[in-house]
C-alpha cells in the first residue's frame, strides 16, 4: 500500500485549493529552473531510468518516446501535445488531475517541452470537460502572470507557450494521430503510420503526444529522483498509478496506489469492497472498457500492473477498474460497450466501419436470446477479422471485450441459449 509521503497527487480529491498559491504550497513550481538546468538529454535519461511507462493505456516507455524526437531543431519547430481527451468508459483520472492539480500538469508540460526542445504545447481537452477547461485555462493564465510560462518561462531563458484546445466530444480523437488531425482543423481520423508523429506530427513537424498523467508526474520524479520512483511498484512496472474504481463497489473512487497492488486489496481498502462481499464478485474490467474482462477466479490473486494483466490476456490500459457483481447481466453489459464502439468508429477503415456495427447487432441477438449457439463462433471469427486490421486500435478495442466475454463465460451463455428453441437448432 502506498505511503502518504510517496504520493504524487496530494490534492486529487480537491480538498485543498487548486490555484497557483495552493499548488506552490504543495511543492509545485519548486526549483523548476534547477530541473531545467539539467539539460535536454539528462532529463530524458532520468525519465528513462525512472521506468515511467505511459499512463494513457499503451504503457510504452515515456523517456524512450521522448528520445525519438530529433536531436537538432531545423526549420521545423518541435511540438508537445497533451492528450486530455479522456473518453474511455470507466476512466476519469485525467479529469481529476485537471480539476484539482492543474499546475502539476503545466509544470510537467514545461519540463517535457524543454527536454524535447519544444517551445509550444497544445493541450487537447475533451469537449464535455467544460468546467475542467475553465479551471485549466485559469491555471494557464496564473502561470503566465507569475512568469512561469512565456518568453522566459520560470526564469530559465526558455520560451514556452501553452495553448488549450477544446475538442468536440469524439472518442476517436483520443487516438494520437486523429487528435493531431483535429488540432489542424480537419476531421478527426487516424493517420497511417509511418511516418510517426516524432518525425511528421502536428503541421508536419516533430511532435510528441503524451497523456495527462504521464506529463503530470514528471516534475515530482525529477524533484525526488528517478531512483525514488523506481523503488516503488515492481520491476518494469515502477512508480505509482491513479486507479479509477467504479461499478458494484461500496465507495467508487479515484485513488493513487503503487503499481502491482493486488486487485483485491485495491477494491477492499479503497473502494469499500464489492457490494455484497468479495464472493459476490462476478467479473472485473481492469483497464477501461476496451480491456477484456476477468472472472472472479482470476481476480482473486491478480496484481494491477502492465505485465501481470497482459499475462492473463487483458491489460492495465488506463486503470479504469469496472467491478461487476453477480446481479450483472454480463452479456448486456458487453453489448452496451459494443454499441459505444460502433457509435464512435470514425468509419475510415472498412473492417471497423462495418465490423463494429455487425458485432453490436450480433451481441444484441445473443443478449436477447434469439441467437443460435453456433453464432458465438461466427461472432468470434468476426472479431478476429476486425482486430489488427485497422489503422488505429479502435477496431481492437471493439473486439477485445467480446473476446474476453466468451473466453470466460461461454459455457454460461451456451446454457442460457440452449434453453431457447431457436438457439438450439
Amino acid at each position: 500500500m502506498l505511503k502518504e509521503k510517496d504520493k504524487i497527487f496530494t490534492n486529487i480529491y480537491g480538498f485543498k485549493e487548486n490555484n497557483i498559491s495552493g499548488a506552490i504550497k504543495r511543492g509545485d513550481w519548486n526549483n523548476t529552473k534547477k530541473i531545467i538546468s539539467l539539460g535536454h538529454e539528462t532529463i530524458i535519461e532520468k525519465i528513462k531510468s525512472s521506468g515511467l511507462r505511459g499512463r494513457g493505456g499503451a504503457g510504452f516507455s515515456t523517456g524512450l518516446k521522448w528520445s525519438f524526437m530529433p536531436k537538432i531543431v531545423t526549420d521545423r519547430p518541435h511540438y508537445l501535445v497533451v492528450n486530455a481527451d479522456e473518453s474511455e468508459p470507466g476512466t476519469c483520472k485525467d479529469r481529476d488531475i485537471i480539476r484539482n492539480e492543474p499546475h502539476k500538469l503545466l509544470e510537467g508540460c514545461l519540463i517535457a517541452g524543454f527536454a524535447m526542445q519544444a517551445h509550444s504545447c497544445y493541450i487537447y481537452i475533451r469537449g464535455e470537460f467544460a468546467n475542467e477547461a475553465k479551471i485549466l485555462q485559469r491555471a494557464i493564465d496564473e502561470a503566465y502572470d507569475k512568469n512561469l510560462l512565456g518568453n522566459n518561462a520560470a526564469k530559465t531563458g526558455w520560451k514556452f507557450n501553452i495553448y488549450l484546445h477544446r475538442g468536440a466530444g469524439a472518442y476517436i480523437c483520443g487516438e494520437e494521430t486523429a487528435l493531431l488531425e483535429s488540432l489542424e482543423g480537419k476531421k478527426g481520423q487516424p493517420r497511417l503510420k509511418p511516418p510517426f508523429p516524432a518525425g511528421v506530427g502536428l503541421y508536419g513537424c516533430p511532435t510528441t503526444v503524451n497523456n495527462v498523467e504521464s506529463i503530470a508526474v514528471v516534475p515530482t520524479i525529477l524533484r525526488r529522483g528517478e531512483n525514488w520512483f523506481n523503488s516503488l511498484g515492481k520491476q518494469n512496472n515502477t512508480g505509482t498509478k491513479l486507479f479509477c474504481i467504479s461499478g458494484h463497489v461500496n465507495n467508487p473512487c479515484n485513488v493513487e496506489e503503487v503499481m502491482g497492488i493486488s486487485l483485491r486489496e485495491l477494491i477492499d481498502k479503497h473502494a469499500g469492497g464489492v457490494k455484497g462481499g468479495w464472493n459476490n464478485l462476478k467479473a472485473v474490467i481492469p483497464g477501461g472498457s476496451s480491456t477484456p474482462l476477468l472472472p472472479k477466479a482470476i481476480c482473486d490473486n491478480i496484481e494491477m500492473d502492465f505485465d501481470s494483466l497482459k499475462a492473463v490476456g487483458t491489460g492495465l490500459g488506463t486503470a479504469g477498474v469496472i467491478v461487476m457483481d453477480q446481479t450483472t447481466d454480463i452479456v448486456e453489459s458487453i453489448t452496451r460497450l459494443s454499441h459505444f464502439y460502433k457509435h464512435e468508429s470514425c468509419g475510415q477503415c472498412t473492417p471497423c466501419r462495418e465490423g463494429t456495427g455487425w458485432m453490436w447487432r450480433m451481441m444484441k441477438k445473443i443478449s436477447s436470446g434469439q441467437a443460435k449457439i453456433k453464432d458465438i463462433d461466427h461472432l468470434l471469427e468476426l472479431t478476429k477479422q476486425v482486430e489488427g486490421h485497422t489503422i488505429c486500435a479502435l477496431g481492437d478495442a471493439a473486439a477485445w471485450p467480446i473476446q474476453g466475454l466468451f473466453k470466460h463465460f461461454r459455457k454460461d451463455i451456451e446454457i442460457k441459449l440452449s434453453k431457447n428453441k431457436i438457439a438450439a437448432e
